[in-house]
C-alpha cells in the first residue's frame, strides 16, 4: 500500500483531462452520429481560439436538423465576434418554418446591432401590441382631449439594422394624433368618430425608417380634459384687467399732479396778490408827499372801501371783505 505510486497515478489523471480538454472526443463522436461533418482537429482549433466546441457543434446540430446549412466557420466567426450564436439559429429555424425571407448575413447583423433577432421573427411572425402614454391634444374649440392609443405592429426584417424603435413609432403616433385633433372643429367631432383619427395617422406613413410595419391603430380610450380656450380667456381678461387698472393708476397720478400744480399756481398768484396790495400803502404816501392825493379824496376812498366789504360780508356772511383796511402808517401819512 505504502508503494502505490499516488504522484505518477495523479499526473496521468491531469495529462488525460488536459488531453479530454483540448480533444473532446465525446462530442466529435456525437456530432458524427448528428450528420454533421466536423473534425476532431477542429474542435481542438476551437479550444486553441477559445472558441466553445459544445455550443458549436450543438448549434450546428440543431442548424442541420432543421434543414440549416450553416457552416462551423460561420458560427465561430459569429461567436468571436461576439453574437449570441443559439439566439441566431433559433431566429432562422422560426424564420425558415414562417416563410420569412432571412439569411444567415441578415441574422447575424441585427444580432451584432444589439437587437434579440430571435424576438425580432417572433414579433414578424406574432405581431405585438404597443400602448402609448396619454396623448393631450386641444381641439378648435378649446377642449382639451386625453388619448390613449393602441399600436399594433409587426417587425420588418429587412430594417431591423439602422431602423428606428419602439419610442420614434409612439413619438409619431402621438403626433398625428395631435394634429387629428387639432384640425378638429369640435371636440364633439372627435368623440362621435374616434376612427378618424385612427385613419388620419395611417395615412401619413409613420413607419418609414422604422424597425417595424404598422398594421393598426386603435383609439382605446378618450376622455375630456380642461377647457384650455376658456381658460386662456380668463388669462387674457385678467391681464386685460391688470392693463386697465395700471393705466387708471396713471391717469390719478397725472390727476394728482396736475392738482397739485394748480395748487401750487394759485398759492404763487394769492402771495402775488399780498405782495400787490402791501405796495397800496406805500403809494397813498407817495400820492400824500407829491399832492396827487387829497384827504377829501382819501375819505371817499376809504368809503368806497368800507361799501365794498359791506357788500362782500352780506355774501358771504363767514367770509372777509375784499378791500384792504389803511394801516396806522396811513393815518400817519394822511
Amino acid at each position: 500500500m505504502n508503494n502505490f505510486p499516488i504522484v505518477p497515478v495523479a499526473i496521468a489523471g491531469v495529462a488525460l483531462l488536459v488531453f479530454l480538454y483540448f480533444f473532446p472526443i465525446s462530442l466529435w463522436i456525437t456530432a458524427i452520429f448528428s450528420g454533421v461533418r466536423v473534425s476532431l482537429f477542429q474542435l481542438v482549433l476551437m479550444r486553441v481560439r477559445k472558441v466553445s466546441p459544445t455550443l458549436i457543434v450543438n448549434s450546428l446540430i440543431t442548424a442541420t436538423k432543421a434543414g440549416l446549412q450553416v457552416t462551423s466557420n460561420e458560427l465561430e466567426t459569429h461567436f468571436l465576434a461576439g453574437g449570441n450564436v443559439p439566439s441566431v439559429i433559433k431566429a432562422l429555424i422560426s424564420a425558415d418554418k414562417a416563410n420569412i425571407p432571412l439569411t444567415f448575413k441578415q441574422a447575424t447583423a441585427i444580432d451584432l446591432a444589439g437587437r434579440n433577432v430571435f424576438e425580432a421573427v417572433t414579433t414578424s411572425v406574432n405581431p405585438k401590441v404597443i400602448n402609448t402614454p396619454n396623448v393631450a391634444a386641444v381641439s378648435q374649440d378649446g377642449i382639451q382631449l386625453i388619448v390613449i392609443a393602441r399600436v399594433t405592429v409587426r417587425a420588418n426584417i429587412t430594417q431591423l439594422v439602422g431602423g428606428a424603435g419602439e419610442e420614434t413609432i409612439l413619438a409619431r403616433v402621438g403626433e398625428g394624433i395631435v394634429t387629428s385633433i387639432g384640425s378638429s372643429v369640435s371636440h364633439k367631432e372627435v368623440l362621435e368618430h374616434p376612427d378618424r383619427i385612427s385613419k388620419l395617422v395611417l395615412s401619413k406613413g409613420l413607419d418609414a425608417g422604422t424597425a417595424f410595419e404598422i398594421l393598426s391603430i386603435d383609439i382605446a380610450d378618450i376622455e375630456i380634459g380642461t377647457n384650455i380656450g376658456a381658460k386662456l380667456q380668463i388669462d387674457q381678461a385678467n391681464a386685460d384687467l391688470k392693463v386697465a387698472e395700471a393705466k387708471a393708476e396713471e391717469r390719478r397720478a397725472m390727476a394728482v399732479a396736475v392738482e397739485q400744480e394748480n395748487r401750487a399756481k394759485t398759492q404763487e398768484a394769492k402771495a402775488r396778490v399780498v405782495e400787490a396790495e402791501a405796495e397800496i400803502p406805500k403809494a397813498i404816501a407817495d400820492a400824500f408827499r407829491s399832492g396827487n392825493l387829497g384827504v377829501m379824496d382819501y375819505y371817499k376812498m376809504r368809503n368806497v372801501q368800507a361799501d365794498t366789504d359791506m357788500r362782500d360780508s352780506i355774501a358771504n356772511p363767514g367770509g372777509q371783505g375784499g378791500s384792504a383796511k389803511p394801516s396806522r402808517e396811513e393815518g400817519r401819512l394822511s
